[in-house]
């Protein structure tokens, strides 16, 4: 073989952090984009009108008015739309099937988004060592995050007139833990194609509290979004003119009302945010200390935007926009996190 030949073949490519990097940094702004039409889709009401789950054929969305009328039937047999959309027209279907169509056609861009790269830059030799398992585990994650998402749809579609709270939290978080191992990953390649000898960051153990704290407030917003909890108060900082909100059911003990009562649930997520935010700005702080200080401002900022919109989605009576702009910049709070966290676990060569 000659020279040039050995060059040109598979075995013979070098690792290329850089565009690996650069690979998973878009994959994560589309999972943006994915949580952002989710949160469309949720406020929308959409999510039961797709009532199958069809990887391949689901692609495409009907193409005639006979495609359209036998799918509205479909959606005409469960309990939503016999308890709460009787009698809807077939083009208030159609509005509310466009954007669960969106959200699962999007969940597939980002499966192939991962898939096929994954498996070019494989071919080429060009995954460095060590990264292979863990980016096959990230690719795996998005196709067991589409399987949850038809497990929370099929909790809605027998005996609920909405999915569940706990399926749609599974849902979400594990999108959000998607991203942020996006993000982690990303930067781990970033340090790596700066200097050969750089080595993963870890996680250290403020951080892992910092995550504890982060995650009560993202499942307690997940249990508002699926209970529709953000309707039973449109005031702040009273919940209709009282600190602790009148109307909580403690009929079925305490952890029963601390799982399924909106106004507790509620409650819980407009006060854990601030115990959030200050873990947050400590965080900040001691990204700062350790020479991130983009990363530290970005998260000032970002928290303070999320801090205003939650409150604002309140005041609005859960206008649509700005609640998705409140799970959005949600999101992207978490890729900020990641990176400050990473920033705080890198380790020298």
């Amino acid at each position: 073989m000659t020279n040039a030949a050995s060059q040109s073949s598979p075995a013979a490519r070098q690792p290329r952090p850089a565009a690996l990097a650069r690979w998973l940094w878009a994959v994560a702004l589309l999972v943006v984009v994915v949580v952002g039409v989710g949160g469309i889709t949720r406020l929308t009401e959409s999510g039961l009108s797709i009532t199958e789950w069809r990887p391949v054929s689901g692609v495409l969305p009907p193409l005639n008015e006979a495609d359209w009328v036998e799918e509205f039937e479909k959606y005409k047999q469960i309990p939503e739309y016999k308890e709460i959309n009787r009698g809807m027209s077939l083009d208030g279907f159609k509005a509310i099937f466009f954007w669960e169509w969106l959200h699962r056609i999007l969940g597939r861009v980002v499966g192939l988004a991962m898939v096929v790269p994954l498996a070019w830059y494989a071919w080429r030799r060009a995954i460095p060592a060590g990264y292979g398992g863990r980016l096959l585990a990230l690719t795996s994650l998005v196709g067991l995050q589409g399987a949850i998402g038809w497990w929370m749809v099929a909790s809605g579609l027998e005996y609920r007139t909405d999915v569940s709270h706990f399926r749609l939290a599974a849902h979400l978080l594990t999108a959000l833990f998607l991203l942020a191992g996006l993000v982690w990953t990303a930067r781990d390649l970033d340090g790596l194609a700066r200097g050969t000898t750089a080595r993963p960051a870890r996680l250290t153990g403020g951080g892992v509290a910092v995550i504890a704290i982060l995650f009560v407030q993202l499942l307690l917003g997940a249990w508002v979004a699926g209970l529709n909890a953000g309707y039973v108060s449109s005031s702040w900082p009273l919940m209709n003119d009282h600190f602790v909100p009148q109307g909580i059911d403690w009929n079925g003990g305490a952890w029963f009302a601390l799982t399924h009562d909106p106004f507790l649930i509620h409650f819980l997520h407009r006060w854990w945010s601030w115990v959030a935010a200050l873990a947050l700005l400590l965080l900040a702080r001691s990204a700062a200390r350790r020479g991130g200080r983009t990363e530290a401002g970005l998260l000032v900022a970002v928290v303070a935007a999320q801090m205003a919109l939650g409150i604002w989605t309140v005041l609005s009576g859960v206008s649509m926009w700005v609640a998705v702009a409140h799970q959005v910049v949600g999101a992207i709070l978490v890729a900020i996190v990641a990176a400050a966290l990473h920033r705080l676990g890198r380790r020298a060569a």
